[in-house]
């Protein structure tokens, strides 16, 4: 797990489920335009947790972008995958929130074990 989670984390919360990125990032042309010095960036530090109180999510190091958003607030856990998706096991994972908020995280490993982490806590 990375140092943003651990830093993060407020009294009495436990990290459930961390997902990781798929190495699918590394065949893409922008990783291969920046020799991959990107993708391996982004591979090693984007964190994608499910504590028992909010999802948190991080990615970038230099440039950083985080989301948290509390389980209460969260209406459901959106799935899609391609073929190639379903037969590599990742896909897109939509984050839908009250108020209409959605936001959406690309290439995720194991998409589906995400959501049912997600379900298992609500």
């Amino acid at each position: 797990m990375g140092n943003y989670v651990n830093n993060h984390l407020i009294d009495n919360e436990s990290i459930i489920y961390e997902a990781k990125l798929h190495g699918i990032q590394f065949f893409s042309l922008k990783s291969a335009k920046t020799l991959w010095i990107g993708a391996i960036i982004d591979y090693i530090t984007a964190e994608f947790v499910i504590t028992d109180k909010r999802i948190i999510i991080k990615v970038g190091l230099i440039w950083r972008n985080t989301w948290e958003m509390n389980l209460s607030k969260i209406e459901s856990v959106i799935v899609r995958q391609s073929i190639m998706g379903r037969i590599l096991n990742y896909g897109e994972v939509t984050i839908i929130g009250t108020g209409g908020t959605h936001e959406s995280f690309s290439n995720i490993s194991k998409p589906l074990k995400f959501r049912k982490k997600f379900q298992e806590i609500v």
